[in-house]
C-alpha cells in the first residue's frame, strides 16, 4: 500500500580547499570529523577540506628537528612535513603527521 506524505528533504555541505581546486558535497559530518584529500597545492599532503565560504589557511609545517632513522611523511618537494595547520579567526586545527618507528626481525643472540 503507497503512503502519500511529503518527501523528506536533504541537508548537504559543500567543501572547497583553499590552496587548490577541489570542492566536495557531503551529508553533514558528526562533530569533530574533516573530510580530508590529497592536496596538489600543498605538496601532496593529506589535508583538510573546508566548509565551502569558510575564511581560512591552511599550510604544512616543516619538520624543524633531525630525523635520523626515522621515516617521516614528506611532500613531493621531498622535505618531511610535521603537520597540517588549519588557521581560522577562532583557533587552529593541526593534523599531525607522525613519525613512524620501525623494527627489525632477526636473531639477537
Amino acid at each position: 500500500m503507497p503512503v502519500d506524505g511529503v518527501p523528506l528533504l536533504t541537508v548537504m555541505v559543500d567543501w572547497e580547499c583553499p590552496n587548490c581546486t577541489v570542492t566536495a558535497r557531503s551529508a553533514p559530518l558528526p562533530p569533530g570529523t574533516r573530510k580530508f584529500h590529497v592536496c596538489p597545492g600543498l605538496h601532496m599532503l593529506t589535508a583538510p577540506l573546508v566548509e565551502a565560504g569558510t575564511r581560512c589557511k591552511v599550510t604544512a609545517e616543516e619538520r624543524q628537528d633531525y630525523l635520523g632513522r626515522e621515516i617521516q611523511a614528506t611532500g613531493d618537494d621531498g622535505i618531511p612535513y610535521m603537520a597540517v595547520r588549519t588557521t581560522r579567526d577562532d583557533g587552529d586545527d593541526v593534523a599531525v603527521n607522525a613519525g613512524l618507528a620501525q623494527a627489525r626481525l632477526g636473531d639477537y643472540r
